[in-house]
């Protein structure tokens, strides 16, 4: 794929991210509107747990093949057309709301649609920056991208905590819309130019069209599968994250059952983290993190292991030490995720970038149910402090692992 004019693909680049950062800031806000519309109007933890089925179904179950579309589309109409289609599900709710009636059924409903218009959107995103920007910027722009992410997740809470008791989910839905179609006109008058499509692959119909798709869906695995490194960090990534996911749901736990704090004091460890991941996220940006990328993720599974095990044996009277391990655990988590997002930007075939992002995606996804189920089974079991011991060890068992593979040592060089 060809890039931009190197003057001009910074501009292009930033007007994009720009307006993406506000798509995902006023997206934040409207997520935590629903969440709090369901726990005031039910009060209960399967409504909850119903609408967050909903929103990561669409990835995993249709992300690979929803690769395949980025692949085999113009990335540009697809991120506006993504963009747009999520304001337009998200007016439904306005009236809804309006109306004075929403029930949960209606709101996962919306919000299983939204993320059908995410799991075409995230892919051709990530597929886009290395399009225009060079190989040598791409460690840098990830953690430029995650420190964006994370602050408009933060940021987004607060200002949900202002709109909803002051104006309802009404305002938020409205906030939401006006975000994506800001993104839809960054990406829109960016200059961003993206390959054109190869006719040959969409100008086919019935049982000839399924095949070529199917095909170009394995052929996205096979481009995964012949880089051994990339492959191999693919289920690393499932495992961390399934060891990663359940460790946040039970922060208030810790806080509560075995620190015996206050609500004050939980929700300083949910900042903290985030925080952690700013600051790394920052780092990254600015220096383009370790120079070995692959060193990078293994350091990050190591630290994330170390902390959680310590968190875990630490006595009831030294809070202030566990929110340093927090704050810790958040930096872990942009030094596995920015170099992975790095690697795959720079050493997949660009013409299966789509594709390979859509897989990846569409395997973590399951990676959270997984963690929420271990965490919904242990930590009433054995106790929450146990919990964190023994995702800790696993963590540092998984590092191990890591390490031990050469493909993964070695990522760098090949």
């Amino acid at each position: 794929m060809h890039k931009n004019d190197r003057s001009s693909w910074k501009r292009s680049l930033a007007l994009v991210w720009l307006g993406e950062a506000f798509s995902v800031l006023t997206s934040s806000v409207l997520q935590m509107g629903l969440i709090w519309h369901v726990t005031l109007t039910t009060g209960s933890a399967g409504a909850l747990s119903l609408v967050s089925l909903a929103g990561f179904l669409p990835m995993a179950v249709l992300g690979v093949f929803a690769g395949t579309i980025v692949d085999r589309s113009s990335i540009k109409r697809l991120m506006i057309g993504a963009d747009l289609f999520i304001a337009g599900v998200s007016c439904t709710l306005a009236f809804g709301s309006a109306a004075g009636g929403l029930p949960v059924w209606a709101v996962a409903a919306v919000v299983f649609v939204r993320a059908l218009g995410t799991t075409l959107h995230t892919p051709a995103f990530n597929a886009l920056t290395p399009m225009l920007a060079p190989p040598e910027m791409l460690g840098r722009l990830a953690g430029i991208q995650q420190f964006m992410q994370s602050g408009s997740y933060i940021l987004g809470n607060a200002i949900a905590a202002v709109l909803y008791p002051m104006f309802g989910l009404t305002a938020m839905v409205a906030l939401d819309v006006a975000g994506a179609v800001i993104a839809s006109v960054a990406v829109a008058i960016s200059g961003v130019e993206t390959p054109r499509v190869h006719r040959e692959q969409v100008d086919q119909a019935g049982a000839g069209a399924l095949r070529g798709f199917m095909r170009d869906t394995v052929q996205g695995y096979r481009e995964l599968r012949r880089h051994a490194g990339l492959f191999a960090m693919l289920w690393i990534g499932f495992a961390f994250s399934v060891l990663f996911s359940p460790i946040s749901t039970l922060f208030p736990l810790m806080t509560f059952e075995h620190f015996g704090g206050t609500t004050m004091q939980s929700a300083a460890t949910e900042i903290v983290f985030s925080l952690g991941m700013i600051a790394s996220s920052a780092w990254i940006g600015a220096t383009g993190g370790f120079k070995h990328q692959g060193v990078s993720c293994v350091l990050a599974i190591a630290l994330f292991g170390v902390t959680t095990l310590a968190s875990g044996l630490l006595p009831a009277s030294d809070f202030a030490l566990f929110l340093a391990f927090t704050f810790a655990m958040g930096v872990s988590s942009p030094l596995y995720s920015s170099p992975q997002m790095a690697l795959m930007q720079r050493k997949v075939d660009p013409d299966c970038l789509g594709r390979v992002f859509g897989l990846y995606g569409a395997v973590c996804s399951w990676a959270m149910p997984v963690g929420l189920i271990f965490s919904t089974l242990f930590a009433d079991s054995i106790g929450v402090t146990r919990c964190f011991v023994l995702v800790g060890v696993a963590m540092i068992v998984l590092a191990a692992l890591s390490w031990s593979i050469k493909s993964v040592r070695t990522i760098d060089q090949h």
